[in-house]
């Protein structure tokens, strides 16, 4: 199982059937039934497209992500890679050993000195690579923090925006744009120049699978500009906040003085797998149980996706809603929690007066938030409001869960394809 405590939570039917619905999830976000899907010993087959491998002189990887070393293990099962580097979130054990590979521990989601360490060795490694050669990048989501070389800014100033970014409640686009904006690989910078032939196989952790985005689409192109980071900036009146020598590079951009991110992909770049892969696989699971199933995704704001949530919990007994996405959330307090626990608990706020159901959100990472959990699970049991709204007000959430003993606990699953629910009737 890759939920870790699952007889822990699984105290009724109810509970244990929820379960079950998420772990079809988690399973259909591991690479290793994913890549097999596209790739054969002799091709590389997505889209109608088909890439030979017979005629490369040499196979290597690079992958970087929560996935890079899942991915790499799937891949290198399939196909002989002569060497290659993954960088994967420090804490997190690699999947694969050996010493073809090289792997790197690096911060997340703040940058560190390993991240401009690995992303040194990659533009390295790339470096060396020649005509006739293949280079496979297995990119996933989290690999913006994880290679980091900051262009003319320090590694502490890229840290404090990183900061002011992920409490201002700014969405990944946004975020990524001005990290794009202040990197000398990200945007697609990374395969500028290289000789080699390259591809991209990519797991997608944002919404409408946007390229220029997943991991600020380091092996692709950008599609934002240095308007956008400034308008980004006054967006979430951060300009006060942010240091001088950031605007400065900014608006030197917008002026036109610093060359834009490349605005087209020197490589292929293929999504094999998305949220959408998790949800159809919990639905299947759903229907096996005996429910009536309906599937939605939410975005944004997490008080808009609990209405929305809300709004689509059917009337009828043995229903099961399926939900997926990415919520953002503005840090106000200095509780430990994160999207998935407070998206279930504020639904729990908002079921009070309903009939008996369970309620479940958990990232397809492991981690939420600031917590070593998953997510959350819970029965829709009476509560004082006013307990629910102090958690809420402190950013607390998986503190809530503790004291009930219901946070998911999965641990790093070397996956990412955002985050999956299920409300059971």
């Amino acid at each position: 199982m890759i939920i870790q405590n699952y007889e822990d939570l699984a105290t009724s039917d109810k509970k244990r059937e929820c379960l079950e619905i998420l772990e079809a999830g988690l399973k259909a976000a591991e690479p290793e039934n994913i890549i097999p899907k596209f790739v054969t010993p002799e091709e590389i087959k997505i889209d109608g497209k088909i890439l030979k491998l017979q005629g490369f002189s040499n196979i290597y990887t690079v992958a970087f992500g929560k996935a890079g070393d899942s991915m790499t293990r799937a891949l290198n099962a399939i196909i002989p890679i002569k060497s290659g580097i993954i960088v994967i979130p420090k804490g997190s054990k690699s999947k694969i050993k050996g010493k073809k590979f090289q792997i790197f521990n690096s911060g997340h989601p703040k940058p560190d000195q390993t991240s401009i360490k690995a992303a040194k060795e990659v533009t390295k490694f790339l470096q060396n690579r020649r005509d006739g050669e293949l280079v496979i990048f297995l990119v996933s989501g989290g690999g913006s923090s994880l290679l980091a070389i900051p262009d003319d800014i320090t590694l502490d100033d890229k840290i404090y925006v990183t900061n002011l970014l992920l409490k201002s409640g700014a969405n990944i686009q946004e975020f990524n744009c001005i990290r794009k904006h202040l990197s000398k690989i990200k945007g697609g910078k990374l395969v500028e120049n290289i000789k080699c032939h390259g591809i991209g196989l990519v797991m997608s952790d944002v919404e409408g699978d946007d390229l220029s985005s997943i991991a600020s689409g380091t092996t692709y192109m950008d599609n934002t500009t240095f308007l956008d980071a400034l308008n980004i900036i006054n967006k979430y009146k951060l300009k006060n906040k942010i240091p001088l020598e950031i605007l400065q590079i900014l608006e030197d951009g917008f002026k036109g003085k610093i060359p834009e991110t490349p605005k087209k992909a020197k490589i292929e770049n293929y999504i094999i797998a998305n949220n959408r892969d998790c949800l159809k696989a919990m639905e299947v699971k759903a229907k096996e149980l005996g429910y009536k199933v309906k599937t939605i995704q939410v975005f944004g704001n997490i008080k808009d996706a609990t209405k929305t949530i809300m709004e689509n919990i059917s009337e009828e007994q043995k229903s099961c809603l399926i939900f997926g996405g990415e919520t953002t959330v503005e840090v106000i307090g200095k509780g430990s929690g994160g999207r998935n626990q407070e998206l279930v608990l504020r639904i729990l706020k908002n079921s009070q007066n309903l009939k008996k159901m369970i309620i479940s959100s958990m990232g397809t990472d492991g981690i939420d938030g600031n917590t070593f959990f998953a997510g959350a699970i819970t029965e829709n049991i009476k509560i004082d409001e006013s307990i629910i709204k102090e958690f809420l007000k402190n950013s607390d959430s998986g503190r809530f869960f503790q004291k009930q003993k219901n946070n998911i606990r999965t641990d790093f699953t070397h996956t990412n394809l955002m985050d999956i629910g299920v409300i059971l009737k």
